[in-house]
């Protein structure tokens, strides 16, 4: 185990704005969001052009191919995570003033897809069903009815949200009588399942590289994350999003995806400003202590899921942050985390069980 540190993740910064900085600001609520205009930028001249060019039936043979592999890189190594997580910041809090309001539409509707995401349906699960539900029973993408530190229930659970996710997500809205967001969700993906079939009548190789794979490759991604941050759940306090979530700090990926690896304070707070997560999590550090809260120091989701799967708890253990001595050894956090794996005695989704059938 490691001693709580020095949190080198990243916190707003003031500084000195350039004319262009000020151009932006004027548009959008919170200046800390200003990284999220250049970002929209850097998508919007890279991914897009590269995307409408292979659709171009000039472009063939070996540029095609640089093109397809090109935009396969910057959308999957490059800008999948941060746009990712960019869509989350700004599904918990509106980017742009009520007077641009408008210009809200602009990530979910224009630039997701190009990401494999389907508008408005990430709003719709996310903020309509996960964050209420809290990965309880209702909700349908809950980790609790599966074997956490199990690949054979990882995948399980992978198809039952590709196959089926989209009907767990508008049965569970209209059985809240959340009908608004129902219908945003179906309007997104059948809006973007007829886009596709379309877009294959004029060329089906930049279809699949530009939307279908990406859409592949995001839902996988979506659902290991979401896996990873809800893999350790207490059986005898699943509610408490100290007991049903990790924290991952000081990690690359923090900076990289707006300090998404401090999952126990987003839900905790979860309108709460991506800058302020640090600084949130060192003034409430004895509720981590209480809680025995699995904080992990330079591990990120991605390396937390791989280890999880090879049942390396002696690897995670390594760098769990022992909080306040809320752990005597490692012996003590590798048995809390094997007990916070397992699988919890509610029912199973509906779909899931039909997936594997």
């Amino acid at each position: 185990m490691k001693a709580l540190g020095t949190i080198q993740d990243p916190t707003f910064v003031e500084r000195p704005y350039d004319r262009l900085d000020r151009f932006f600001l004027q548009f959008i609520k919170d200046e800390r969001d200003l990284p999220f205009i250049y970002l929209t930028l850097r998508i919007t001249i890279s991914v897009i052009p590269i995307s409408v060019l292979l659709f171009m039936p000039f472009v063939t043979g070996w540029l095609w191919w640089s093109l397809a592999l090109l935009h396969i890189y910057i959308t999957t190594f490059t800008f999948k995570g941060p746009f990712g997580l960019m869509l989350h910041c700004t599904s918990h809090r509106p980017f742009f003033k009520p007077e641009y309001k408008w210009m809200n539409n602009y990530l979910p509707w224009i630039v997701a897809p190009f990401f494999g995401q389907t508008p408005e349906t990430y709003f719709s699960h996310h903020i309509g069903m996960h964050h209420p539900e809290n990965n309880l029973e209702d909700d349908d993408s809950s980790t609790m009815a599966y074997q956490r530190d199990s690949l054979r229930s990882f995948l399980h659970y992978f198809s039952a949200f590709l196959f089926f996710g989209i009907f767990d997500l508008t049965s569970y809205l209209r059985k809240k009588n959340r009908m608004k967001l129902a219908y945003r969700a179906i309007a997104g993906e059948v809006l973007f399942i007829v886009m596709c079939i379309g877009l294959c009548f004029v060329n089906w190789p930049a279809t699949v590289i530009v939307f279908i794979l990406p859409f592949l490759v995001y839902r996988m991604v979506a659902m290991l994350g979401n896996w990873t941050q809800h893999a350790f759940v207490d059986a005898d306090d699943p509610g408490n999003a100290y007991k049903n979530s990790i924290t991952c700090i000081n990690v690359k990926y923090n900076r990289k995806c707006w300090n998404d690896g401090y999952h126990i304070s987003h839900h905790v707070r979860p309108a709460m400003h991506w800058t302020e997560h640090p600084t949130f999590f060192l003034k409430t550090i004895d509720k981590y202590a209480q809680n025995q809260a699995i904080i992990f120091d330079g591990l990120d989701f991605l390396q937390v899921f791989i280890l999880l799967m090879r049942k390396r708890y002696d690897k995670l253990a390594a760098h769990v942050v022992n909080v306040n001595g809320a752990f005597r050894d490692d012996d003590e956090v590798i048995a809390v985390m094997r007990h916070r794996t397992k699988r919890l005695p509610i029912a199973e989704p509906v779909s899931a069980a039909v997936a594997v059938a």
